[in-house]
């Protein structure tokens, strides 16, 4: 049997994301919401595909190339340390990974500084399915002690009304870093 690797973006056959799927994403411009959080691509199309391959159909090599987009996307400045809001424990358990977690890791070799677990979440239920309001409530983080004067970019895959992110910038901040500056690969509508 023959193992065929398939494009993350439209699950055709060769590389894990085609040149038409790879082109798509580079046409496809960043953004930065109200609270600050910075997004290397609409959540739409070829970028919406890519997303979903690596939550839920264990594309993880794409993360990569995501991270590779993020980096030359969003200048995020002098950053000692990349970190990540973690998923759920289920839902990494069922998946067998954490997607802001590759992510992240991947960033921070992008960029060459380390990638560190500064965070922890705190019981609860996934955010997928909620509704805003629902979602407005977020997850709650707890945080290792950090340096005073440690910058850390904050990764997670998608972000929908900030609150996870923003509930962990939250957590980092009061545990003494110095800055936290918040991306995505993509914020929902």
């Amino acid at each position: 049997m023959i193992f065929a690797t398939l494009c993350a973006g439209c699950n055709q056959p060769g590389t894990t994301l085609c040149n038409r799927c790879r082109f798509s994403l580079a046409s496809a411009s960043s953004q930065v919401s109200d609270i600050g959080i910075m997004a290397a691509l609409p959540f739409e199309g070829v970028a919406r595909q890519v997303v979903h391959g690596l939550k839920y159909r264990n594309r993880r090599q794409v993360a990569r190339s995501l991270a590779r987009l993020m980096v030359r996307r969003v200048r995020v400045g002098k950053v000692d340390v990349v970190t990540w809001a973690p998923t759920s424990g289920a839902r990494a358990r069922s998946r067998g990974y954490d997607q802001a977690e590759l992510l992240a890791r991947a960033v921070a070799s992008e960029l060459g500084v380390p990638c560190r677990r500064l965070l922890y979440r705190s019981h609860g239920a996934s955010q997928t399915g909620h509704t805003r309001a629902q979602r407005l409530q977020g997850p709650s983080f707890r945080a290792r002690a950090g340096r005073a004067q440690l910058r850390v970019l904050l990764i997670d895959d998608v972000v929908t009304t900030g609150a996870t992110l923003s509930a962990a910038r939250d957590a980092l901040l009061s545990a003494g870093v110095a800055a936290a500056a918040s991306q995505c690969t993509v914020p929902t509508p």
